[in-house]
C-alpha cells in the first residue's frame, strides 16, 4: 500500500418511486453561470467522498482516465457516511478457508467456524428483508460482484478482516462461531476504510478537492457535462467533465426532506452519521430529467444513544448504536414492549428498529439487561465512553430511576420470565428456537431476567442513510422516466433508488456502494 496521502486540494418499482415534491433548484442549459470563465476539465468528475465516490474514481482512473473528486467536507469533516461505519460488507463467500487469503493474518482462523454464504443466500435475504421490493436487476448485479470488488479494492491496497468482536460467538469447544451471513469488514472500520481509500486514489493519481460543494449539474446539447459548485470560501466554481459520477449521500441530514418523505416527526431524529447528505445532488438530478426509484418513504435507522448528539461523532462513530436487542428486551416510556427482540439475527433487524422507537410515546426506548446477559453485549458499543445506562438492584428501581412507571415495567418484565421455553437451550450463534410466548412474542434467544444488578440502556432513533434515490441501470447509468440513460450521468451509494425497502441487512451499504461505484467508473 502506498504509505502517502491523497493529492488534497483545499478549495480557495419500488414503493414511493413518484418524483419527490421537495423543492430545487434551477439549472440552465447549457450554461449556469455565474461560474469561473474557464472551467476546469476532467474525463471524469465524482461528486462525494464516500466509499462508493472513491471506488468510482480508483475504477476510472484504472482505465487510464483523468479524475477528479469533489469532497463536501473540508478535512475533518471528510469520508461521507462510510467514515462513520463499522466497516462490515457482506458478500458472497465459502467457509474460512475460502477467505483466507482476503482477510488479514489471525490466530484465530484455524479455530474459526465460518458457514458458507452462497448467492442464494444473499438473494433470499434481500427479498425477504425488503418484502421483495429490491430491484432485480441491482441485486444481481450487487450479488454477482460482490466478494470480486473486495479482492479488487484489496489488488488496490484496501485490507479486510473477520469482524470477531462483532459476529461470532464462542461455542463450547472453544471455536469462534460466525452468524447472520455477515463476516468480514474493513480493516480499522470505516475510519480505515476511508483512510485506506484516499491512500490508493493518491497512488492512482485521482486528484482530491475537499471544502467544495456541488449544487448543480451543467448540461450541454442535452449531456451532463459538469457541476457547478461552491468552494470553502464561498466562491462559485465550474467543473467540466466528460462524465460525471453522483456518490454524494442521501437526504437524511435534511430534517425538512425527512419530514416530507418520511413522515411527521422524522425530522426528530438523530443523524448518525454525516451531517452533510442533504440530498443536493439528489435534487439537481431530478432537475436535468433523471427519474426517482426506490423507497422514497424509508431508511436506514437504528437503535442509538438517546443522548447522543444529533450528529455523528467522528470518534465515537458507530460506538453509538445499541444492537445488543437479542439478548434483552426493550420496552417504551411507559414500560411496555413493543417489538420482538428476537425475531432475526441483528443483522436483519437493526436498521428497522430506530424507526419502531421513533414511533414511540417521546421517542426513546430503553433495551433491559440483567447481571447475566450484561457481559454478554459487545464492548465496542456498550462500555464506550460516555455510554448512557442506568443501573438498579430490582427492576422497580430501574423503573424508578428511569421515569417509567414501576408496575407496569415489572409486569412487563415478570410476564416476559413467566413465559420462557427454559428447556430450550440458549444458543447466541443460531435462531434457537428460545422463545418467550408473550405478546408481542420473542422468538429466540429468550434469557431471563432476573439477576441483579439490573440495567437499561436508553435508546432513541439514529438515522443512517435514505432509501429512496434515482434510477439507473445495472451499470449505474442514470436513467429518464421513459427509462433511457442521461448521458454523461452515473449514480452510486446512496444515491442509487432500488435495493432496499423498510429494512436492510447489514453490511450492504458498503458493498453495493464498491459495487456500483466500480461498475460507474468503469464505463465513466
Amino acid at each position: 500500500m502506498n504509505a502517502d496521502q491523497p493529492d488534497v486540494e483545499r478549495a480557495d418499482g419500488p414503493a414511493s418511486s413518484a418524483a419527490p415534491s421537495t423543492p430545487t433548484s434551477t439549472t440552465t442549459d447549457p450554461d449556469p453561470a455565474p461560474a469561473t470563465a474557464d472551467p476546469e476539465r476532467v474525463d471524469v468528475l465524482v461528486v462525494g467522498g464516500g466509499n462508493a465516490g472513491y471506488s468510482a474514481a480508483l475504477a476510472a482512473a484504472d482505465r487510464g482516465r483523468t479524475v477528479l473528486l469533489l469532497e463536501k467536507g473540508v478535512r475533518g469533516e471528510h469520508g461521507g457516511n462510510s467514515f462513520y461505519t463499522a466497516g462490515a460488507v457482506r458478500v458472497v463467500h465459502g467457509d474460512v478457508d475460502d477467505v483466507r487469503d482476503l482477510v488479514d493474518h489471525d490466530d484465530r482462523l484455524d479455530a474459526t467456524v465460518l458457514p458458507p454464504y452462497t448467492a442464494e443466500d444473499f438473494h433470499s435475504d434481500m427479498d425477504r428483508v425488503t418484502g421483495g421490493a429490491n430491484d432485480p436487476a441491482l441485486t444481481t448485479a450487487l450479488v454477482d460482484d460482490s466478494l470480486d470488488v473486495l479482492c479488487w479494492l484489496k489488488e488496490h491496497g484496501l485490507r479486510f478482516r473477520l469482524m470477531y468482536e462483532r459476529q461470532a460467538y464462542p461455542d463450547a469447544e472453544g471455536r469462534q462461531v460466525f452468524w447472520g451471513g455477515l463476516a468480514i469488514g474493513a480493516t480499522g472500520g470505516g475510519k480505515g476504510l476511508v483512510e485506506q481509500h484516499e491512500q490508493a486514489a493518491a497512488a492512482a493519481g485521482v486528484r482530491v478537492r475537499q471544502g467544495v460543494a456541488a449544487r448543480e449539474l451543467v448540461l450541454d446539447r442535452g449531456r451532463v457535462a459538469g457541476v457547478v459548485a461552491t468552494d470553502e470560501e464561498g466562491r462559485t466554481v465550474r467543473f467540466a467533465a466528460d462524465s460525471v459520477v453522483l456518490a454524494a449521500g442521501g437526504f437524511e441530514a435534511d430534517p425538512e426532506m425527512r419530514r416530507t418523505h418520511l413522515g411527521t416527526g422524522w425530522d426528530r431524529a438523530k443523524v448518525r452519521g454525516t451531517p452533510l447528505n442533504t440530498g443536493d445532488m439528489l435534487r439537481a438530478a431530478l432537475d436535468v430529467g433523471a427519474a426517482p426509484h426506490g423507497d422514497w418513504s424509508t431508511c436506514h435507522s437504528v437503535a442509538w444513544d438517546a443522548a447522543a448528539s444529533d450528529e455523528g461523532d467522528r470518534e465515537l462513530t458507530n460506538q453509538l448504536t445499541r444492537g445488543g436487542y437479542p439478548l434483552g428486551i426493550v420496552v417504551n416510556a411507559e414500560g411496555r414492549r413493543f417489538l420482538d427482540e428476537g425475531r432475526d439475527f441483528r443483522n436483519y433487524t437493526y436498521a428497522e428498529y430506530g424507526a419502531r422507537i421513533l414511533a414511540q410515546p417521546g421517542g426513546v426506548a430503553y433495551q433491559l439487561f440483567d447481571g447475566a446477559t450484561r457481559p454478554m453485549l459487545r464492548t465496542e458499543e456498550y462500555d464506550a465512553p460516555g455510554t448512557s445506562v442506568v443501573t438498579a438492584d430490582t427492576v422497580e428501581g430501574l423503573a424508578d430511576s428511569l421515569g417509567v412507571d414501576r408496575d407496569a415495567m415489572a409486569a412487563t418484565v415478570a410476564a416476559y420470565n413467566a413465559a420462557i421455553t427454559r428447556d430450550v437451550p440458549f444458543d447466541a450463534a443460531v435462531k434457537d428456537g428460545r422463545r418467550s410466548e408473550v405478546d408481542p412474542p420473542k422468538s429466540n434467544w429468550a434469557n431471563p431476567l432476573e439477576t441483579a444488578p439490573f440495567y437499561a440502556f436508553p435508546v432513541t432513533c439514529g438515522i443512517t442513510f435514505t432509501f429512496g434515490g434515482l434510477r439507473a441501470d445495472e451499470h449505474g447509468r442514470v436513467l429518464d422516466d421513459d427509462g433511457r440513460p442521461l448521458p454523461g450521468l452515473f449514480v452510486c451509494g446512496e444515491m442509487l433508488g432500488g435495493l432496499f425497502s423498510g429494512n436492510y441487512p447489514g453490511g450492504t451499504g458498503l458493498v453495493s456502494g464498491a459495487v456500483f461505484g466500480r461498475r460507474a467508473g468503469s464505463l465513466a
